[in-house]
């Protein structure tokens, strides 16, 4: 009794031994270059990105587009299946160093050669014809991690979970951009709409106006005749922005799942305002906060979990079997105990010794996996450091190209009421009147595709900040 109970304490002792050798190295984050500020903006504690959406996006319409995206969007739904298969498996995971059991019924008989030796003992014996065997118990079978590997595959599946997880966030931040792109490039069609409609109008009065002139004999039939190429031109454009119109609604139903139809809004692109600074925090918190950034790190993560769990798989193994039940040569005294009960327990090392190459090359495979791994993760946080910067610029920019499209709006519309009055008084010719509508025409145009452009860097500035997903 001494010996067996010194025995297991030796045994013991070598097991904890062991279990402190653990392979493969705990995970760090690689260094990454990261400036210490996004271009001209001087870094601050707070960020856009940790704004929630609802509060960000404060238009009613706009909310309920992007709430009803979030819950119908096809591509956010897989993300979300993603994400539950993956806690599927860390939940295997985290039960894998548990002993395995099984369950085992089984009943034969056996009718053997009368000739045989087994057929002669029976005759012998006075045993019978045959024999029977009656079999009830259960097996376990208890693979001990001395070397942590099924720790480290814990660890590679509680990363994958947290890469699928992250992975949703960004589809997530990608979808409300979309429908907020989408949404104030509606309005943008809108409000283009409207000024091609009014342009009509306009050039209705110029042709009357220029055919009032041909009857006073002051022009030709051919400036009547530009004027009028002149008015089709705008009313080209309005079955060409009714149908981007229709076009732009269909889109964001289908981001929504929902089927095509039109989209209820009762803004203006007018009424959507950019402010003139907004905090974009430092690049390190944003490289936490940006869900793809942390989605590339956690598969990192993983990758490096499973150079330990290869590592662990090249090392002896412990493995402890055990088995149980009642067994009987007879049905009538299957359950007759405490006789019909058996047990055995087992306990053997494995070591691998020559496998063709196969956990060698797993080992070597999984290195390079993980060193993949480093580079798109630095890679994605490259990325997302030039999108920052990229919005950052665009918003910079088309700020100022704002202010120019303003000017020129006013300068052509002043052109063409001048031009209108020169020419009722005979001092300008039909192709000023003309020429000063066009490009009218075009300046109110052009500024309402400018402000939907600076809207749109404000949402890709946010988005690419990480906001989005809460």
């Amino acid at each position: 009794m001494k010996t067996s109970y010194s025995s297991f304490l030796i045994l013991l002792s070598l097991v904890v031994g062991l279990a402190a050798c653990r392979v493969g190295r705990n995970y760090e984050r690689p260094p990454v270059a990261l400036p210490q500020q996004f271009g001209n903006v001087a870094p601050s504690d707070s960020s856009i990105a940790s704004i929630e959406w609802k509060q960000f996006f404060t238009d009613p319409a706009l909310q309920q587009l992007i709430d009803s995206a979030i819950t119908g969007n096809y591509d956010l739904q897989l993300a979300v299946k993603r994400v539950a298969s993956a806690q599927e498996y860390l939940k295997q995971a985290k039960v894998a160093w548990l002993p395995a059991f099984t369950a085992n019924a089984s009943a034969n008989t056996n009718f053997p050669s009368k000739n045989s030796f087994t057929g002669l003992n029976l005759s012998l014996n006075k045993l019978g014809d045959h024999l029977e065997d009656f079999n009830l118990g259960v097996s376990m079978s208890w693979e001990i991690d001395i070397w942590g590997k099924i720790r480290r595959q814990k660890e590679a599946a509680l990363a994958t979970y947290l890469q699928t997880y992250e992975g949703q966030h960004a589809v997530q931040t990608g979808l409300v951009a979309a429908v907020a792109n989408s949404y104030f490039n509606l309005l943008m069609l809108d409000k283009q709409l409207d000024i091609a409609r009014k342009n009509v109008q306009l050039s209705d009065t110029i042709v009357k106006m220029i055919r009032l002139q041909k009857a006073a004999g002051e022009v030709t039939e051919l400036g009547v005749q530009q004027a009028i190429s002149q008015q089709q031109t705008a009313e080209l454009l309005v079955p060409q922005l009714e149908q981007g119109i229709a076009i732009q609604e269909n889109a964001l139903r289908i981001l929504m799942g929902e089927l095509p139809a039109a989209i209820t809004r009762t803004g203006k692109l007018s009424d959507f305002h950019v402010a003139d600074s907004l905090p974009t925090g430092i690049p390190a918190a944003m490289i936490s906060r940006r869900p793809d950034v942390r989605a590339s790190e956690m598969g990192l993560v993983a990758a490096n979990a499973q150079v330990g769990a290869a590592q662990g798989n090249m090392y002896p193994s412990l493995t402890i079997t055990g088995s149980g039940g009642v067994n009987a040569f007879k049905a009538s005294t299957w359950f007759n105990l405490p006789a019909s009960l058996f047990g055995t327990v087992a306990g053997g090392i494995t070591q691998p010794i020559f496998q063709r190459r196969a956990l060698k090359t797993q080992l070597e495979v999984a290195k390079i996996q993980r060193e993949q791994a480093v580079i798109q993760f630095k890679q994605t946080a490259l990325n997302a450091i030039g999108e920052v910067s990229d919005a950052l610029v665009k918003l910079d920019k088309v700020r100022t190209q704002q202010e120019i499209a303003i000017r020129q709006v006013s300068t052509s519309q002043l052109a063409v009421q001048q031009a209108q009055q020169l020419f009722r008084s005979g001092m300008a010719n039909y192709l000023e009147v003309i020429t000063a509508q066009g490009r009218s025409l075009q300046a109110e145009l052009s500024q309402a595709d400018i402000d939907r452009q600076r809207l749109s860097a404000m949402v890709d500035l946010y988005r690419s900040l990480g906001g989005g997903w809460k």
